[in-house]
């Protein structure tokens, strides 16, 4: 079998599709500091600090930008979005559940963990709050 992404992959970034695999999704905090750090690293970008620790994401966001993604068909359209994540930190993913024109900046999203084609576990997003009933 081909080595996947977490085969590969330096050690944070291993630990956090390990979690994903586990169902946990998780972030990285600076003990000294209190600040979430995503993407998975060894250290924090503004300070340096190397005492980052696994924690879980409560995975509450807000769509901070968007675009639709525009595809020759038969493949459908779909959604990429920078999702500001109640901890601070900001994630590339898609929010999935309503039309790509739909999502919008200032959307409250939910975590889920889902599987791409290989079945590697990804974050991606569903609406929260009123555009989840719609």
């Amino acid at each position: 079998m081909p080595p996947t992404l977490q085969d590969t992959a330096p050690r944070p970034q291993q630990e956090y599709f390990a979690h994903l695999a586990e169902g946990r999704f998780m972030i990285q905090r600076s003990r000294s500091s209190g600040e979430h750090v995503f993407y998975p690293r060894v250290a924090a970008p503004r300070t340096g600090a190397q005492d980052l620790e696994w924690v879980e994401a409560s995975g509450h966001g807000t769509v901070y930008a968007t675009t639709v993604m525009r595809v020759r068909p038969p493949a459908a359209p779909y959604n990429v979005c920078l999702v500001q994540l109640a901890e601070g930190p900001r994630m590339m993913s898609r929010v999935e559940g309503v039309a790509p024109e739909a999502v919008h900046v200032g959307m409250a999203v939910r975590a889920r963990i889902a599987q791409d084609d290989e079945g590697q576990p990804l974050v991606v997003f569903d609406p929260a709050g009123r555009e989840a009933v719609q």
